[in-house]
């Protein structure tokens, strides 16, 4: 940036220069400033070239940005989408254990009541067939 700057203020002095060599009528340029001309002269191309690469430079990177940015919306989108989807699955996961918790409670007093009239029938036969035994 310094050097365009300074390259700005010699285009400026060279121009304030031949004006004021304009209006006294004088047509001779010393070599020493036609020199000096010819070297702003090339100093100000060098500096055009060097910002047409800066501004296509900067084009690019823009590009890139406008292009993360695009995919960096994306997966935040995605990510949104992820964790409702997350959050429904624990939620109907949280739902079928309760589910599987009432139907084991309210199986294990039906399990029990079915072993005790078990235990209660297997124990009637057995004193049955004793006596049956006795009896012949």
């Amino acid at each position: 940036m310094g050097h365009i700057l300074m390259v700005r203020n010699m285009v400026a002095v060279a121009a304030i220069s031949l004006f004021s060599i304009g209006l006294s009528g004088c047509d001779y340029w010393p070599p020493a400033l036609q020199t000096q001309i010819e070297q702003i002269r090339a100093e100000l191309q060098n500096a055009t070239v060097e910002k047409t690469q800066l501004q296509n430079q900067l084009a690019s990177m823009t590009k890139v940005r406008d292009d993360l940015q695009t995919q960096v919306d994306d997966l935040s989108r995605q990510n949104r989408d992820k964790s409702s989807m997350i959050s429904g699955l624990q939620n109907s996961l949280a739902a079928a254990q309760e589910r599987l918790a009432k139907s084991s409670k309210s199986a294990a007093p039906k399990a029990a009541a079915a072993k005790t009239s078990s235990k209660v029938a297997a124990k009637a036969p057995a004193k049955k067939k004793p006596s049956a035994k006795a009896t012949h």
